[in-house]
């Protein structure tokens, strides 16, 4: 046996009768030769982990826009994060943890800059709205590596589409990836809310705290092995750990999401996203050229969508200065 049919035999005799078997996924649009050592749910994990958009992650915003310090979280570390907790929450469940990881990696490959302030903005531009996990789908499927796309497996796709709270992924997997974003973001976004100085710890809510736990790990911990607890049949939280979860998160959008001090600088975003995108639009021989495909293939606008959400925090704003802010006199 190779040692892929090895690893397929392991997750017969150990995975949960509700987890997804690699050997039953249902495939790629595009039929490949399996690989004599990964499953496919692991080499979909690998082609995400080596493509550009993820790369570029790093330089996208989570909550914070650009902010100065070392340890704020980036969409790249919310990423890790988030697999971070979901394999961990799949292996308590028996689950498969690396159709797990393949999704929660590329979950938000799709983020515009600026976090949800650029989403929201390109939302309001484009004639067929946007939504970073439509984008997400879309990148691995028809942007990645030069519009031949990752070929990534239909359960990996599902999940990766169904990752927002209120959509229903097909896969036990898909749900704790779904879970895991949530306990994840909001978490680690109270940390870096406390180092922003936007709220103090001792602002959290008391029955909140006396539930959850006190810190970010005593939290995360109560919630994960709350899930593992709920089992598998319905990926979930208990009735009284949901209701101190949801607590939780309308105190974080009053304080965070929603506080004008932590947001002032977003109206900035939505100019800078205005008049990247309608710059382009009147020129679009200006973008770069494989974007020029699309442009023939799909329209301006939907080129122009692509190629501003792929964009960094920091190439948006380098792109935007050269293009609108006078540039210094250089004397040859």
């Amino acid at each position: 046996m190779t040692v892929r049919e090895q690893t397929q035999q392991i997750e017969r005799q150990i995975l949960s009768p509700l987890a997804t078997l690699s050997e039953n996924s249902k495939g790629r649009k595009a039929p490949q030769e399996e690989c004599p050592l990964r499953t496919c749910f692991q080499r979909d994990r690998d082609r995400i982990v080596h493509c550009k958009a993820f790369r570029r992650l790093k330089q996208k915003t989570q909550v914070f826009l650009s902010p100065e310090g070392d340890h704020y979280r980036t969409r790249l570390t919310h990423t890790l994060e988030v697999a971070q907790v979901a394999r961990t929450i799949a292996r308590g469940l028996r689950l498969n943890e690396d159709l797990t990881e393949a999704i929660a990696l590329g979950h938000d490959l799709g983020h515009t800059p600026f976090g949800h302030a650029g989403e929201d903005a390109l939302d309001r531009l484009m004639p067929q709205g946007f939504r970073h996990y439509q984008q997400s789908v879309r990148v691995v499927e028809r942007l990645e590596k030069n519009g031949m796309g990752l070929n990534l497996t239909y359960e990996v796709l599902d999940g990766i589409l169904n990752h927002k709270r209120g959509s229903t992924p097909s896969t036990k997997e898909g749900w704790v990836v779904q879970y895991a974003d949530r306990i994840a973001y909001m978490n680690h976004d109270i940390e870096d809310a406390v180092r922003a100085g936007v709220f103090s710890a001792n602002d959290l809510p008391k029955e909140v705290v006396r539930v959850l736990g006190n810190t970010k790990s005593e939290r995360i911990k109560t919630l994960i092995t709350d899930m593992v607890a709920h089992g598998c049949e319905e990926i979930g939280l208990s009735p009284e750990i949901e209701q101190q979860y949801f607590a939780l998160h309308r105190f974080m959008f009053e304080n965070v999401y929603e506080n004008p001090y932590a947001k002032k600088e977003e109206y900035k975003v939505e100019k800078l996203i205005q008049e990247l995108y309608r710059y382009f639009v009147q020129h679009p021989e200006k973008m770069p050229q494989e974007y020029h495909v699309i442009l023939r293939q799909e329209g301006c606008e939907r080129a122009v969508g692509d190629y501003i959400a792929g964009m960094s925090d920091q190439y948006a704003t380098r792109v935007f200065e050269t293009l609108f802010v006078p540039q210094k006199w250089h004397v040859l």
